[in-house]
């Protein structure tokens, strides 16, 4: 599968990434997360003090894979660098997008307005 075409699997649908990080001492965490594709990079939320949020500030990078969990059960996997942005002028917009592919379109806004807040 070339970059572009994994982009546009992982971006398919509702599909769930397993994102992988690491402690500084190298413990792995594995957590889901809901993301949208922009551009070539790979947007998601997360609150400050969560795991991923910790191993991310510490380590940052990742990996993130997304499967499709019937036959023919194929994947893509993204792996690199990872930008944290504290407090995002635009974190109301990614939080919609993210709400938008996610959740029925009646309930996008709510979780819009969750997601989007301080930390």
């Amino acid at each position: 599968m070339t970059r572009i075409e994994a982009l546009k699997f992982i971006a398919a649908g509702t599909r769930t990434g397993k994102l992988a990080t690491a402690s500084p001492a190298g413990d792995a965490h594995v957590t889901p997360v809901w993301f949208v594709v922009a551009g070539e990079s790979l947007v998601f939320t997360t609150y400050h003090d969560t795991v991923k949020a910790r191993h991310l500030t510490a380590n940052p990078r990742a990996a993130l894979t997304v499967d499709v969990e019937t036959f023919p059960y194929h994947f893509a996997l993204v792996r690199g660098a990872v930008s944290i942005e504290r407090a995002a002028a635009d974190l109301e917009k990614w939080s919609r997008q993210i709400a938008a592919r996610y959740v029925p379109a009646d309930r996008a806004d709510e979780f819009a307005r969750r997601n989007a807040v301080p930390g």
